[in-house]
């Protein structure tokens, strides 16, 4: 049907050819994440089931993002209208979001070309039999699917690291090479797993060299591992020797904090420096953030679906996705599958519709241009830091102003005096897809609303979202069986209108 590296090539070609020049890295001096949404589509014959050869599909890019920031908790927002998180998985997601806004508004006005048919109930709509979503992100998400097992005398399959690495913060070595405001330090420059990184320069079309820890080729797993909530010191001993016959010594680090209320890292030396399973937050410099890891929010995604509770008023079910698809880069097949599916495995009475999915979890052979690694790589022993681009790309596959590029949560080029004015606004901001959400319910003939609408009279953000009763009744049940330490914004943050 598909394979990684198609998905990936994909991606990559679509980010050269419909993204400007405007919010990209510098060259040689700037890197990048990238995330998007693509559409599978099985062909006419396929959904038919007229054909018994391989399947056909065709494959679309229908949303995308870049970005390595989010912004600190004392510059939140009570009017929607800044981007609180701009890694690239949560534009990509948010730009996702828009596109299927408008694909409503097609749903909505009867227009054929729409990725929904007429639900059961009135005024709610469903995907298409014939279709399905793969999540691609350049990078391993950060959180907990970053914390991979560090193997003895492995090659590391990503960068070089310099002997200045503990005080040069844009050369570090992490689970997360690409995490933005990563501050992390090697306890020990000097040490054997310090000494033993090295680099192997990786091209596109090379073969990659994955982590032979929890490898995703099929194999004897080690027991009880998946979804496990094990210090990463107590999954070495209860695997043993990985299939290569080498030790875990140690494991990348993540530079996401945990939240409080939760275990905490023990931040030993080696591979006991994490604990994995745990919730976290992406961090910040100097201004602790209130954004989550991407590794959580996927997971929460993978139950309640990627819609949010605004656009579950106009659906039958949630909009999953079926596969994740992550680009050439430190890897493990076990830990993405801890922290996207084995933490929430267990959760039930859930409403109906919702459910932990079992999202289907490859790597691709292929590396991101514009990533840290492939940056540094060309790059060199050329003289200035590397760092990470400061800017953010949303691009949708909407007609009306597709892009959108934004810094420190506004549109690049946003000045202090203009913040609060309409042009300020992100078009992926609460604020903005809220009024497109707006605009979708006024084209709407009252009589033709879904009940969860007509119920009661509803004027703020916070109102619709909790008008949303299955959504909200699914995301208590993830948060007080797998989740109760999520940080959520009070709130006088959504009451915008």
């Amino acid at each position: 049907m598909w394979t990684a590296d198609e998905i990936a090539q994909l991606c990559y070609e679509h980010y050269g050819s419909r993204l400007p020049k405007q919010g990209k890295p510098e060259p040689n001096r700037e890197w990048t994440l990238l995330a998007a949404v693509v559409k599978i589509q099985l062909t006419a014959d396929q959904a038919c089931d007229r054909s018994d050869g391989p399947v056909q599909v065709t494959k679309e890019v229908v949303s995308m993002g870049t970005g390595t920031k989010c912004i600190g908790q004392s510059k939140m927002r009570k009017s929607g209208d800044i981007l609180n998180d701009s890694h690239a998985e949560v534009i990509a997601r948010r730009s996702f979001q828009r596109y299927l806004l408008h694909q409503l508004h097609l749903a909505a006005a009867l227009k054929e070309e729409s990725i929904f048919l007429p639900g059961s109930q009135r005024g709610l709509w469903k995907l298409r039999p014939d279709l399905l979503f793969v999540f691609f992100s350049s990078h391993t998400p950060c959180g907990d699917a970053s914390i991979i097992p560090m193997l003895e005398f492995e090659d590391q399959p990503c960068c070089p690291v310099s002997r200045d690495w503990a005080s040069n913060p844009s050369v570090e070595t992490s689970d997360n090479l690409e995490a933005p405001e990563d501050k992390r330090k090697c306890e020990d420059p000097e040490s054997p797993v310090a000494k033993k990184m090295r680099l192997e320069p990786r091209t596109p079309g090379g073969t990659a060299h994955r982590q032979s820890f929890g490898s995703q080729e099929k194999g004897p797993n080690p027991p009880n591992v998946s979804g496990s909530n094990l210090t990463a010191e107590e999954l070495a001993s209860v695997t043993g020797m990985s299939p290569s016959g080498a030790q875990v010594v140690d494991v990348y680090r993540t530079g996401a904090k945990c939240v409080p209320g939760e275990a905490g890292d023990s931040r030993k030396p080696g591979a006991a420096y994490h604990q994995v399973g745990l919730l976290r937050v992406k961090p910040g410099r100097g201004d602790r953030t209130c954004s989550m890891s991407c590794s959580d929010k996927l997971a929460r995604w993978n139950i309640l679906g990627c819609q949010g509770a605004l656009l579950m008023h106009f659906l039958e079910e949630p909009i999953y996705l079926s596969a994740v698809v992550i680009g050439k880069c430190p890897y493990s097949q076990e830990a993405m599958r801890r922290a996207l599916i084995g933490r929430c495995q267990n959760v039930s009475a859930l409403p109906e519709g919702f459910g932990v999915q079992e999202v289907k979890i490859q790597q691709s052979d292929l590396l991101f241009g514009q990533s840290r690694c492939a940056v540094q790589t060309r790059k060199a022993d050329s003289p200035g830091r590397l760092v990470p681009c400061g800017a953010a790309i949303s691009w949708s596959a909407v007609p009306e102003q597709p892009l959108d590029v934004t810094a420190n949560g506004f549109p690049q080029g946003t000045t202090k005096k203009g913040i609060g004015r309409l042009q300020a606004r992100s078009r992926i901001s609460k604020v903005e897809l809220f009024r497109s959400f707006q605009k979708l319910l006024s084209s709407i003939s009252e009589d033709k609303w879904p009940d969860s609408l007509r119920a009661q009279k509803l004027a703020t953000y916070q109102e619709y979202k909790e008008a949303a009763s299955t959504y909200q009744e699914a995301w208590s049940a993830l948060r007080k069986q797998a989740f109760a330490s999520w940080i959520r914004n009070p709130p006088d943050y959504h009451q915008f209108q």
